[in-house]
């Protein structure tokens, strides 16, 4: 397991933009698989956004597609969420999540929870209407 810190989280008016980070230390970071989670109060965990170990693929959910970018600086041992054009559905707690990754992945281990083993403690964004 790696150790995993967010940060960047604030609050923002609607439309405009957040960039989130996630530091992480303990191991290896270029064999890690990488994932944004978010929970808003009340509701599930959902899938954000996941990145191969490589960071040469990318997963988004549909919510976020083509407004979020999820990328991995495997020399910084850190994943980023750039997060644009925010909207007040948006608001919630973003978590990073990691999981040793070696060969190939299907979609639906990125989309899933259980598939990670390291989680963040989470940053929360707010975004006014």
């Amino acid at each position: 397991q790696v150790q995993l810190v967010e940060s960047g989280g604030g609050l923002v008016q609607a439309g405009e933009s957040l960039r989130l980070s996630c530091a992480a230390s303990g191991r290896t970071f270029s064999n890690y698989r990488m994932a944004w989670f978010r929970q808003a109060p009340g509701k599930e965990r959902n899938f954000v956004a996941g990145i191969s170990a490589a960071g040469g693929t990318t997963y988004y959910a549909d919510s976020t597609k083509g407004r979020f970018t999820i990328s991995k600086d495997n020399a910084k041992s850190t994943v980023y969420l750039q997060m644009n054009n925010l909207k007040p559905e948006d608001t919630a707690v973003y978590v990073c999540a990691a999981v040793f990754s070696r060969g190939y992945y299907s979609r639906s281990d990125y989309y899933t929870a259980n598939k990670y083993d390291s989680w963040g403690q989470g940053t929360q964004v707010t975004v006014s209407s």
